[in-house]
C-alpha cells in the first residue's frame, strides 16, 4: 500500500480526531493547562491546512474534516463531517476537561462514521484519525476496536491511526530536541505497557507522510509508528503536523 493519492476537491482527505477532554487535561504543561496546548496545536494545524488548500482567495476542499471529544460520553463537536473551509469558518471550538476517559467509545464512534462514509471515499487518500489523550482508558479495552478500524481502508490503504500521548512517561530517553528525533521505532524502549498498547495500536508511518514530514524539518525515519510523546507543545504540535501530511496536488 503506497498512500500516495493526492488530496484534491475530487479527492478530498478525511481526518478524524478524538481529543481526550478527561479531567486530567486541566493540569498544567509548559506553563499552560494541557487542553490549551492542544487547542492552540489543532488551530495551527487547521490554520496550516487552509494555507495548503488556498489558492488566491479560493479554499480548495482537499481536506475533509470531522472531530469527536470524549471524556464518560462522546461529543461530536463538529456535527459529522466537515469541509476544511467550513471548518476555517467555525473555528476551533472550545474544549473543557470533563471527568473519565471512555476512549472505547470515541473509537466506537470513529469506527461508525466509518463504515458510514468509507464508500463515498474509495478513490481518496486513506483516511486517518488522530488520536489524542493524557492518560489511560477507563472503560473497556480499545485495543480490538482500533484493530478493525486498522482494518478498514479504500483504494489508498488502510485507515491510518495515529496517537499523541501527553505524558512524560513514555520513553526511557528524553526527547532533546523534536526536529532530530527519529520516532517511535520497533527498537524504542517504552516505559509503561500503557505506551506499549499504544504502539500497537498506531499505524506505520507511510512513506509519503514520512516526505512530507522531512519537508517540514522533522527527522522521522522509515518505519517508525505514528505515535507522537507529547511532553511539551513543539511534540504535541509535531503530533497534528503529522495528521494532515497527506500527499497533496501542487
Amino acid at each position: 500500500m503506497q498512500y500516495d493519492t493526492l488530496a484534491t476537491s475530487d479527492t478530498p482527505a478525511l481526518i478524524i480526531y478524538a481529543l481526550d477532554v478527561s479531567g486530567s487535561m486541566s493540569t498544567s504543561m509548559s506553563g499552560k493547562r494541557r487542553i490549551e496546548i492542544v487547542t492552540d496545536a489543532l488551530t495551527a494545524a487547521l490554520q496550516q491546512m487552509v494555507f495548503r488548500c488556498t489558492k488566491g482567495s479560493v479554499i480548495s476542499q482537499r481536506y475533509l474534516i470531522a472531530m469527536f471529544a470524549y471524556s464518560d460520553q462522546v461529543y461530536d463537536i463538529l456535527g459529522g463531517i466537515r469541509t476544511i473551509d467550513e471548518v476555517a469558518a467555525m473555528g476551533v471550538p472550545e474544549l473543557s476537561p470533563q471527568r473519565s476517559t471512555a476512549t472505547d467509545q470515541v473509537f466506537l464512534a470513529v469506527e461508525e462514521m466509518l463504515h458510514n462514509n468509507l464508500g463515498h471515499l474509495q478513490y481518496c487518500p486513506a483516511p486517518l484519525v488522530c488520536h489524542m489523550t493524557d492518560g489511560e482508558y477507563t472503560g473497556a479495552d480499545p485495543e480490538p476496536i482500533v484493530n478493525r478500524i486498522m482494518s478498514l481502508g479504500n483504494h489508498d490503504g488502510n485507515v491510518l491511526v495515529e496517537n499523541i500521548f501527553i505524558s512524560d512517561n513514555i520513553l526511557t530517553q528524553p526527547i532533546q530536541d523534536p526536529y532530530n528525533w527519529t520516532g517511535v521505532l520497533d527498537n524504542s524502549r517504552l516505559r509503561t505497557q500503557y505506551a506499549q498498547k499504544l504502539q500497537r495500536m498506531s499505524s506505520r508511518i507511510p512513506e509519503s507522510y514520512r516526505v512530507m514530514m522531512a519537508e517540514s524539518g522533522y527527522a522521522i525515519q522509515p518505519g517508525a509508528y505514528m505515535m507522537l510523546p507529547g511532553v511539551n507543545p513543539e511534540l504535541v504540535q509535531m503530533g497534528f503536523v503529522m495528521s494532515m501530511s497527506t500527499p497533496m496536488a501542487q
